[in-house]
């Protein structure tokens, strides 16, 4: 296994280093909005030829206050936030109904940059869940009606059964949008933008959420 060009087995994790140099972040180079802040860096992911530059990984909480992390795939942005889709009846959707703050984290690990975000999730529209799923693979949107996500299965052939049946029942290619699947949007409260930098001295400037705009300050590493 390699980790940034570094070949763990039998490695000390604590020797592992590396030094960020690759960039530096100024508050003069930052957009006043961070979604359109988001929409550069995210640019300059996909100009990099980076693999899955739209991955995320999204934190939810129980109501025992045990935290529960996953990478899904952001699917669209605007100005009200950040669109994933799901399984309602997944083990995130039941969480994100229950308390509705969530996290998340873009790890851009290549380009030594990370983005955190913290916000409301809520349900988008079901007319915004059916054109997104109209656009899917064919595959894709009979994934969604076999599986019961985050539920116990015993085998994979089941799976690969309730697939196959989909498969026959919606043999003229007409699938509809299933009731139990569609999308969230998470609204952002804060949103932090990460440049690595040399001797661990990292720039990292965080967007909050006022009354009046968004109020951009400096952290420490």
């Amino acid at each position: 296994m390699r980790f940034l060009g570094v070949e763990l087995l039998g490695m000390n994790l604590a020797e592992l280093r590396q030094e960020y140099t690759r960039a530096g972040l100024r508050r003069e180079d930052l957009d006043g909005d961070p979604v359109a802040q988001f929409r550069k860096w995210i640019d300059q992911v996909g100009e990099a030829g980076l693999p899955e530059p739209n991955a995320m990984v999204l934190a939810t909480m129980d109501g025992q206050g045990q935290a529960f992390t996953r990478t899904v795939l952001l699917k669209n942005l605007d100005r009200r936030g950040f669109v994933f889709y799901t399984n309602f009846e997944s083990r995130k959707a039941r969480q994100m109904e229950e308390n509705a703050k969530v996290s998340l984290l873009f790890p851009w690990f290549p380009l030594e940059r990370q983005v955190s975000i913290n916000g409301v999730a809520s349900r988008i529209s079901t007319a915004e869940s059916l054109k997104y799923f109209a656009s899917r693979p064919l595959a894709s949107r009979l994934g969604a009606w076999a599986s019961p996500q985050s539920t116990i299965i015993r085998s994979r052939s089941l799976l690969e059964s309730k697939f196959q049946e989909m498969k026959a029942k919606f043999a003229s290619g007409d699938i509809p949008l299933p009731s139990f699947w569609g999308g969230y949007r998470v609204e952002p409260e804060t949103v932090e933008f990460w440049q690595g930098r040399q001797s661990r001295l990292h720039d990292r400037f965080i967007y909050q959420k006022t009354a009046e705009g968004w109020r951009i300050e400096r952290l420490a590493p």
